[in-house]
């Protein structure tokens, strides 16, 4: 059987946790070459998902890090054209908006076919670095996939062919449902002594909110705040960036703060869904919360995903004190109430490794045939 020749590109946990289940059948349909671009070298944020995800290990590990962002962006795209000029692939795919994404730009100056998933998202907050790569990646890239209309619509404001633009809906949901049995077994409550709607989650890395200094003394004040206000331990899911700042600034949590190394993706789905409150800058919040439907409470003052705004999927609770408080306190109580968001209808697909495959199998003729006018 002849194959089509798919390189996926990768970098970071994210990126890593929703192709998981597109790179299985990316292995089961294609001649498949997966790269990890080695910008996430931290096993707590990169090998442990291989492994519990049952991903096999890399084909190539480019090592872009450099001394700086520049050489790190630069890396990006030098090692993965050498790479993908050696190794010569039918097309590239890649998902979201980090600097692994930057590999497009070279796919484009060797005329390979390029798949973007994650497509149009935009929040139009220019201190997100992800908010200048998603404009460059998304007119860069052949064939882009969305996870909304609202994506769609983004998207096709900036000039893109609506006929190579699609909604295929997040990957979140058929991840989480191929690893349901896995995140239900897990021990991670009982291995840190927390008890079911006792604590609160905390994620908070995002460069606008560690990064500047007055958002990142007036978003750990507000964690301080909340440590008193609900008097029950915060689990802060830390990221080592984030540990960098709150050791160099000397920034004092709280006792009942509890930094913690960056979990797993079984123990962390399983802390979320049994949290009092999830607080977290991430941006797969919302579809997470979709899915398993627990109070969430995003700290920041943007959102890429308005799809999940329109059913009430979570709340925005910026990153100061009061703010914060008001809206964990809402959160919370509508739950308790059972006024949950609706599900975000993309959001609940389980198939949509399978629209992929298709898709990258159907048009990397056409976009050769009409783009760049191979024979």
């Amino acid at each position: 059987m002849m194959k089509l020749k798919l390189m996926t590109i990768v970098g970071t946990r994210p990126e890593i946790i929703k192709l998981s289940e597109i790179i299985k059948k990316c292995e089961k349909y294609f001649d498949h070459i997966l790269v990890h671009t080695g910008q996430n070298w931290d096993y707590t944020l990169n090998n442990i998902f291989f492994k519990e995800l049952e991903i096999k290990e890399p084909d190539f590990y480019l090592g872009v890090v450099g001394d700086n962002l520049g050489q790190t962006m630069g890396n990006v795209i030098a090692k993965s054209y050498e790479l993908m000029a050696e190794q010569k692939p039918d097309a590239l795919l890649v998902l979201g908006d980090t600097n692994s994404c930057l590999s497009v730009i070279s796919a484009k100056r060797l005329k390979i076919p390029i798949f973007h998933m994650e497509a149009g998202n935009r929040c139009k907050d220019e201190n997100l670095p992800e908010e200048v790569i998603r404009r460059i990646v998304d007119v860069t890239s052949d064939v882009n996939m969305c996870y909304s209309e609202h994506a769609r619509r983004y998207i096709l404001d900036s000039g893109v062919k609506p006929e190579y633009t699609f909604v295929t809906g997040s990957p979140m949901a058929e991840v989480l449902s191929a690893n349901r049995e896995k995140i239900e077994k897990s021990k991670i409550l009982e291995t840190l002594g927390l008890e079911k709607n006792r604590y609160i989650l905390l994620s908070a890395h995002r460069e606008e909110n560690i990064d500047i200094e007055k958002n990142f003394f007036a978003l750990m004040n507000a964690v301080n705040a909340m440590a008193e206000r609900y008097d029950m331990p915060i689990l802060y899911s830390c990221h080592p960036r984030s540990r960098k700042y709150i050791e160099q600034r000397g920034f004092v949590f709280d006792k009942r703060v509890l930094q913690h190394q960056p979990l797993g993706f079984f123990d962390y789905n399983k802390l979320q869904q049994n949290a009092f409150c999830m607080v977290s800058d991430s941006g797969t919040v919302p579809e997470e919360g979709s899915y398993f439907k627990f109070p969430a409470v995003s700290i920041r003052t943007s959102t890429e995903r308005p799809e999940a705004m329109d059913k009430g999927i979570f709340t925005i609770g910026s990153i100061t004190t009061e703010h914060v408080l008001q809206a964990v306190d809402l959160a919370v109580s509508m739950h308790a109430n059972g006024d949950d968001g609706l599900t975000v209808p993309t959001y609940a697909d389980e198939n949509v490794s399978v629209k992929v495959v298709k898709i990258i199998q159907s048009y990397t003729g056409i976009i050769n045939s009409m783009v760049w006018r191979k024979q």
